[in-house]
């Protein structure tokens, strides 16, 4: 099986982008790279701390160099940050150089999936549930130009994955 083209998983906080991309670029047997985690080894910060020190406009600068660098590797799953695609020039990039997924997951599964770790700066203040209504409420019309909608709540990772794979299947994007 071979990659024709990065897959870029992209959705919100707790839709399962980095847990179902590692999956999937294994069951691909290609690399996994993970937008947060290459933004944290660059600035040798944790996201959280890079938001509290600096603010997000400059996390978001960072990602989005992040983002076309790792856009120029080789064939890939990138897991993206949730705000990522949110950004016009990000996601020209992403649509151009790969094929975008939306991990599109209801309220309450992101919500009961966030609860578990409380590293996610943009839920730091105030009520979770409600700044995960008001983030879905301004993201879902941006998130739903990507390239592939795959709905996915409380399934397996493995039932998920392989919709992705089936997915990919019918766009010809994988041999």
């Amino acid at each position: 099986m071979t990659l024709k083209k990065t897959v870029a998983l992209v959705g919100m906080m707790g839709a399962g982008k980095t847990s179902l991309g590692r999956r999937l670029a294994a069951r691909l047997e290609v690399p996994f790279r993970d937008a947060d985690h290459e933004i944290e080894a660059a600035a040798g910060l944790t996201v959280s701390e890079i938001f509290a020190k600096f603010g997000e406009p400059y996390f978001r600068d960072g990602e989005r160099r992040v983002i076309a660098r790792l856009l120029g590797e080789a064939p890939h799953v990138l897991a993206s940050g949730g705000g990522a695609f949110m950004d016009p020039t990000t996601r020209a990039a992403m649509k151009e150089n790969a094929l975008t997924v939306w991990l599109k997951a209801p309220a309450g599964v992101l919500l009961s999936r966030v609860k578990k770790r409380d590293t996610r700066p943009l839920l730091q203040d105030g009520d979770p549930k409600e700044t995960i209504e008001k983030l879905l409420a301004v993201r879902e019309p941006v998130y739903a130009q990507a390239d592939i909608i795959l709905e996915c709540a409380d399934e397996s990772h493995h039932s998920a994955v392989d919709r992705i794979l089936a997915a990919l299947r019918e766009r010809g994007l994988e041999t």
